[in-house]
């Protein structure tokens, strides 16, 4: 990659879960920038503008749909790329995500080369 590392927010508040994702972002090249809830996550994507943010739904303080709608009605952040990654499986919670902004659904657990094609996808759609 000669390109400018790209920055990837990690949200998750299972901490095996979060070092999992950030690991494999490092591997593929992108500097990763973690949060274990909600509140903090907003803040650090006005800090950090990452390119992309690996989102979970269920989180001890503002939940990931939250930081999502919040995303999306900021200008500065409505066109990052999101890929919620959450344990909430059914279509109506794969529905409230995608209706939420999400770039792309997954469901947890995620294995590697998911989630490799998702940010592929992901950052060549924005």
């Amino acid at each position: 990659m000669n390109e400018i590392q790209k920055t990837v927010l990690v949200v998750e508040d299972e901490p095996d879960a979060a070092e999992l994702f950030a690991e494999m972002m490092r591997v593929n090249g992108f500097r990763v920038v973690k949060s274990n809830a909600g509140g903090p996550a907003i803040n650090l994507l006005a800090s950090e503008k990452p390119d992309l943010v690996i989102l979970d739904v269920m989180m001890p303080d503002v939940s990931g749909i939250d930081v999502l709608k919040h995303m999306r009605r900021e200008p500065t952040l409505t066109n990052i790329p999101v890929i919620v990654v959450s344990a909430k499986s059914m279509p109506a919670d794969i529905k409230t995500g995608m209706d939420a902004g999400a770039s792309i659904y997954l469901t947890k657990p995620v294995g590697f080369l998911d989630l490799k094609q998702a940010i592929e996808k992901a950052l060549t759609v924005h």
